[in-house]
């Protein structure tokens, strides 16, 4: 009896023993797992640093691109193209004017009532359509067709007192949010098309002569007074309201930034100096490249990937499209060398853009004790049941480090622009405003972003600069920017001043 219980009770200190090894070895495992997990995250951390003087570098390689884009055609991966906009509201505008926003699978028509100086925006009205997906693959004439249509339907529901002036034609601004060669104010031809629209017969020709052939086909009398695009329309939306405003940024699902130059600093200008003396400059700033720009392995894998590679690494790495995404191609590395999830890789990590900048945000914001919208995220959009509160607190700092970069680029490119106005100094007694219109659902909703944005603008410029510098939020720039256009390079302001 003695000895079967000795026997039984040794098994037993082995079994113990085992048991105890086993929980040694399984926490060494998670613990090497986990330390694996930080070196990614803290190798990532590293490459992504935005110390202060690296982006002073950027701010002059901006700058050093932009004074070449101006110089020719093709001088920087800066396109700076000039658009023709020489006249931005100035508030005094009179009368209705109409605004089309063709950018993406809506569109919408917009009527603006100005009451100059005293009146401002008196009335504003629009309406959204859907284009039909086969018009968006179809001919020229079905898709202007259609807009024509709408618009025309759309001038025929004016109100009383909502009409033109007698004898007077409606004009109309054209936001047109497709590359374009800009050769006037109001004409410009598509160099190609994208957002899922491929109309063989539109691209290489005018894109402004195309809408006013289909407005005369159904009797619609109206003249397109500015063909512009996004950017442009916020920083003639900012103007109207403010004459401080001096460039507009869009930080959205793409980037790109606009702003007013001396006609005279631009030596690829041939044409007759304006009365104005100014040029706006679409500048096309996502496609902004610089060897001081901090690129990560991540970034290269989503570059060689991406439908345009070689383009747009600025906005690679800054705007509302890619954050998201670059945090799942971290957390996909996580998953794959340090089973950061567990044994299996989650396999919807693996399906590109699955994680949208948006989901980043709310993880980002997230101030609950055990961060629950972290779990939750991760519950419906990858379908991860469990996660500890460490690994959800891993997330939201690789959340912070993407935003952070972002953010800091972001200004450091828009101290480039500054620099290049002149405006990065004080001069003596001068207390000159420098309004940039802020537009864009990123810099709208991410609010750690935009914060981050402006507090780095103030250590680039530093405090008595940065007293000058004011960063204002310029709504609907592409809607009521384009009416304003309109107004401002109006056929009839000349019978006006005379």
């Amino acid at each position: 009896m003695g000895k079967v219980a000795v026997g039984a009770a040794v098994v037993c200190a082995a079994t113990v023993c085992a048991a105890a090894a086993l929980v040694v070895r399984h926490r060494m495992r998670c613990s090497g797992r986990w330390a694996r997990a930080m070196a990614i995250l803290r190798e990532f951390e590293e490459n992504c640093g935005t110390p202060i003087g690296k982006l002073r570098q950027v701010a002059d390689a901006m700058t050093v691109e932009m004074h070449a884009g101006l110089a020719s055609e093709g001088g920087s991966k800066l396109k700076m193209l000039i658009s023709y906009v020489d006249n931005l509201p100035s508030g005094e505008e009179n009368g209705l004017f109409y605004a089309l926003d063709l950018g993406g699978t809506n569109f919408r028509v917009i009527r603006v009532l100005l009451g100059g100086r005293d009146g401002g925006v008196v009335k504003q009205e629009f309406e959204e359509v859907s284009i039909p997906p086969h018009l968006m693959t179809g001919s020229s004439d079905a898709l202007f067709g259609f807009i024509a249509t709408v618009l025309a339907n759309f001038v025929a529901t004016e109100s009383e007192g909502l009409h033109p002036s007698p004898g007077r034609q409606r004009e109309l601004g054209f936001t047109f949010s497709f590359p374009v060669r800009q050769t006037s104010i109001a004409s410009g031809n598509l160099i190609k098309w994208t957002k899922g629209f491929l109309i063989d017969d539109v691209v290489g020709q005018d894109v402004v002569g195309e809408l006013t052939k289909a407005m005369e086909r159904i009797g619609l009398d109206m003249r397109v007074s500015a063909l512009v695009n996004d950017t442009i329309g916020t920083l003639a939306g900012g103007r109207y309201h403010n004459p401080d405003v001096i460039a507009a940024v869009i930080l959205g699902t793409g980037t790109n930034a606009a702003y007013v130059e001396r006609a005279q600093a631009i030596p690829k200008w041939h044409g007759l100096l304006p009365k104005s003396g100014e040029m706006v400059i679409n500048m096309e700033w996502g496609n902004f490249r610089s060897s001081h720009l901090p690129l990560t392995e991540y970034d290269q894998d989503l570059d060689v990937e991406s439908l345009n590679p070689g383009e747009q690494i600025f906005e690679k790495i800054i705007s509302g499209m890619y954050l998201g995404e670059i945090v799942r191609r971290v957390l996909l590395k996580m998953a794959e060398e340090a089973a950061f999830f567990g044994d299996i890789v989650p396999p919807k990590l693996k399906i590109p853009f699955i994680l949208r900048t948006p989901h980043m945000s709310a993880m980002h914001h997230d101030e609950s004790s055990d961060l629950r919208v972290v779990g939750s995220k991760l519950k419906d959009i990858l379908e991860i049941p469990h996660t500890s509160l460490k690994m959800r607190k891993a997330i939201v700092e690789l959340c912070d480090i993407v935003a952070t970069r972002g953010a800091r680029l972001s200004a450091a490119g828009i101290v480039g622009i500054i620099k290049k106005l002149g405006r990065d100094t004080v001069k003596d007694g001068e207390k000159q405003k420098s309004v940039i219109a802020m537009d864009g659902g990123l810099y709208e909703h991410y609010s750690k972003f935009s914060t981050c944005m402006e507090s780095t603008l103030k250590e680039l410029l530093g405090e008595e600069v940065s007293d000058n510098i004011v960063v204002e939020q310029s709504n609907d720039g592409s809607g009521i920017g384009a009416a304003l256009l309109a107004a401002s390079h109006s056929q009839y302001l000349d019978v006006e001043e005379s």
